[in-house]
Order: C-alpha cells, then sequence, then structure tokens
C-alpha cells in the first residue's frame, strides 16, 4: 500500500439560506495532496478555490452592474473511509484552515482587442471596487468513491463525488469598496461544495 495520496476534483456551489442575501451560486475547483496512515484513515493538505457571483442587492448598494466572490484556502483535512477493500468506498471527510475571501464589484467600460488578424473595440467587465479578509474556517462532509481495478485487480486510481458543508468565518463588513456605495456584507459565508474528481 502506498502511504502517498493526491486528489483533484471541481463541481458547483450552493449558499446556505444564512449566506443567501450576500452570494450565490458558483463553481469550485481543489488540488490535495497527503499521508495514507491505513487503510482507513488518511490526511489531506488541500487548496481550494470557489468563484461565486454576488446577488442583485449587493451589486445595487455598491452601485455596480456586476461583481464576484473569489475564495481561495489551504486546509489540513482528515478522511476516514468505511469500507476500504470494497470497490465502491463511503467516505468522511473534514477539516480547517486559512481562507482568504475577496470580494469585488465590476463595471463594463470599452477596451481594444487585438488579434494577429483584426484589432477591434470591445466590452468588457473592469473591477472597479474590491474588499477582502483573511480568516480561519472549517468544513465537514462525505462522499462516496469507485475504484477502477487496473491491469491486476489491485487499481490504486477511484473516482469520487461528495459534498460538504462549508464555514468560512468571515468578518461582517459596511465599507464604500474603492468609493462605491455603501455596501454591508453579513458574517460567515456559508455554503455547500459537491465535488466531482479523481483520487489515487
Amino acid at each position: 500500500m502506498s502511504h502517498l495520496t493526491y486528489q483533484v476534483g471541481g463541481g458547483f456551489n450552493a449558499p446556505t439560506s444564512d449566506s443567501s442575501p450576500y452570494i450565490t451560486w458558483g463553481w469550485n475547483f481543489m488540488l490535495g495532496g497527503g499521508y495514507r496512515f491505513n487503510r482507513n484513515f488518511s490526511a489531506m493538505i488541500q487548496y481550494d478555490f470557489v468563484h461565486s457571483k454576488l446577488p442583485g442587492a449587493i451589486i445595487a448598494q455598491a452601485g455596480a452592474t456586476g461583481g464576484y466572490v473569489h475564495m481561495w484556502s489551504f486546509t489540513v483535512d482528515p478522511m476516514y473511509d468505511f469500507n476500504p477493500h470494497s470497490a465502491v468506498e463511503v467516505y468522511a471527510v473534514g477539516g480547517g484552515g486559512f481562507y482568504r475571501k475577496v470580494t469585488s464589484f465590476t463595471d463594463p467600460q470599452l477596451a481594444q482587442y487585438c488579434t494577429y488578424f483584426y484589432c477591434g473595440i470591445v466590452t468588457q467587465d473592469v473591477v472597479v471596487g474590491h474588499f477582502s479578509s483573511n480568516q480561519g474556517g472549517w468544513n465537514v462532509g462525505g462522499g462516496v468513491a469507485h475504484r477502477f481495478r487496473g491491469w491486476n485487480g489491485d487499481g490504486k486510481m477511484k473516482v469520487f463525488a461528495e459534498v460538504r458543508y462549508l464555514d468560512v468565518l468571515s468578518p461582517a463588513v459596511t465599507t464604500e469598496p474603492n468609493g462605491l456605495g455603501t455596501t454591508t456584507v453579513g458574517a460567515n459565508t456559508k455554503i455547500i461544495p459537491v465535488t466531482i474528481g479523481l483520487r489515487w
């Protein structure tokens, strides 16, 4: 049994009812590597990136036409496989660590766009204001993994699908981002990421 383990995946995320006034649906990407202590228990050091749009009410407070939230994190995530000898495994996962959250507002602006054959004026969204915070956070969830059999029935690669509850302990903020309108965002960012990926 190899003690090193890796994973990569992506998916979508939905806000909880508590956070839906301040964040909407989006997508996520994760990359991790760790150590398998035995067939049941392992621990990952994981990088996550989350992109979600802002609700219209928050965008209107700032006086912008668009906006989004980016969150990235480094966490330690222990994992427990309940039936590691089966081709279809069920596992629990959770952990916590450092999270950075950046809230950005955008407006359309004219810009020159050139290719090898053509130059012209296009409209593109440009960040006109933002604010950020650094904080801790935690997550908990579970998933299902299917192990590929490999050439000799001893394959180590798995495809997995998991869902987690993520709580980023961000502070409540009232600010005028880069001179935009007064914008208020509540404390704590709670989302439900659903991720599909490969683990080996």
